[in-house]
């Protein structure tokens, strides 16, 4: 950044202050907002697309007797910058982002305990797949994964390096491949075809979802829900759910600096309850309580080649580490071939 070449000693403090003042103001969606009255704060810090699940929640949680007197900072944004700007000094209490090793890279420096993900969901609040976003009755007859790659076909996704979501789509791109039989080399030439077809990236699930929405693109590669939120608000879009796609864990976690625990601990577990859970069904999610998740089941069917990345992909850890390294991964060099950097937005 425009840190380089400042003496050392005033680095740390001045990259603090600059992660904490783009986190309030970059995103797709980013936002930072009061509301309550409590004798008790915390921020959420969160990814963009659960915005509007979470505005549910807050108020609902407030009309319980363990938040009546709790009040809310809130910051959206892409998940990945989310996660960077926690480390780098943002105030945080509650964080909910988009996949797991954005809450565990936090371990190490001590901003969240390794014992977050304990318990019966495994840290998880929510679930949701990978699915195409489509034209109002499917103009290009978008079906398969083998689709996304033809000459007529263009596809919007995040760029892997902001967005959490770009990097489930990745997931589930590249996932599906080796589900159908295909070799990691052909799975990874799959995933080069693929970006061939990408015009533009923008940093964020949302800012992905908006740019589609104004006419850009022939698919757009989504969570289910925003699919769900977009037909619901009335834009002209339909979606297919493939055969083969990625189970997507969505996290929520407590951090070790919280001002008021308590409070952070008791709005974990109300965003887990089955009240709160009915909310994320309803907005598109699909529920990590078991009774409400049997409730929803018509709503939500799994699809026959469902996948984690645990189970196919050799774990968050490993998988991101091959993909996502922004020296060496698979994804730095596809972008690089296609003119992308991992800045584009």
């Amino acid at each position: 950044m425009i840190l380089r070449q400042f003496a050392r000693a005033l680095v740390a403090p001045l990259a603090v202050a600059a992660a904490v003042l783009l986190a309030a103001g970059c995103g797709d969606d980013a936002a930072s907002s009061v509301t309550g009255g409590g004798s008790s704060s915390l921020t959420l810090v969160a990814y963009t697309t659960p915005r509007e699940v979470y505005e549910e929640l807050i108020p609902a949680f407030n009309a319980t007797p363990a938040g009546e007197d709790v009040s809310f900072e809130r910051s959206y944004g892409p998940s990945g910058d989310q996660s960077r700007a926690v480390e780098a000094g943002l105030p945080a209490d509650v964080l909910a982002l988009s996949l797991a090793p954005d809450v565990t890279r936090l371990e190490a420096p001590g901003i969240v305990d390794p014992s977050w993900d304990d318990g019966p969901t495994r840290g998880f609040v929510s679930n949701s797949i990978v699915v195409f976003l489509v034209r109002e009755g499917n103009p290009k007859d978008v079906r398969t994964w083998d689709d996304l790659v033809r000459d007529d076909v263009e596809v919007i996704t995040p760029n892997p390096f902001t967005s959490g979501g770009a990097q489930w789509n990745i997931a589930a791109a590249y996932g599906a491949q080796l589900a159908r039989g295909r070799t990691k080399q052909e799975a990874l030439e799959y995933l080069r075809r693929l970006f061939e077809r990408v015009p533009v990236q923008p940093k964020g699930a949302r800012e992905s979802l908006q740019i589609f929405t104004a006419g850009k693109g022939d698919v757009l590669l989504a969570y289910e829900n925003e699919a769900i939120l977009a037909r619901s608000n009335g834009e002209p879009v339909d979606y297919v759910v493939p055969d083969e796609t990625v189970l997507i864990q969505n996290p929520i976690a407590v951090t070790t600096s919280s001002r008021n625990p308590e409070a952070a601990r008791s709005f974990v577990d109300y965003a887990l309850s089955a009240p709160a859970q009915e909310v994320f069904a309803e907005r598109g999610y699909r529920p990590v309580d078991a009774e409400v998740a049997a409730r929803y089941a018509d709503r939500y069917p799994e699809p026959p080649g469902l996948f984690t990345v645990d189970g196919a992909l050799g774990g968050w850890a490993a998988f991101r580490e091959e993909f996502f390294n922004p020296q060496t991964g698979h994804m730095a060099d596809i972008l690089a071939g296609r003119g992308f950097t991992q800045d584009d937005g």
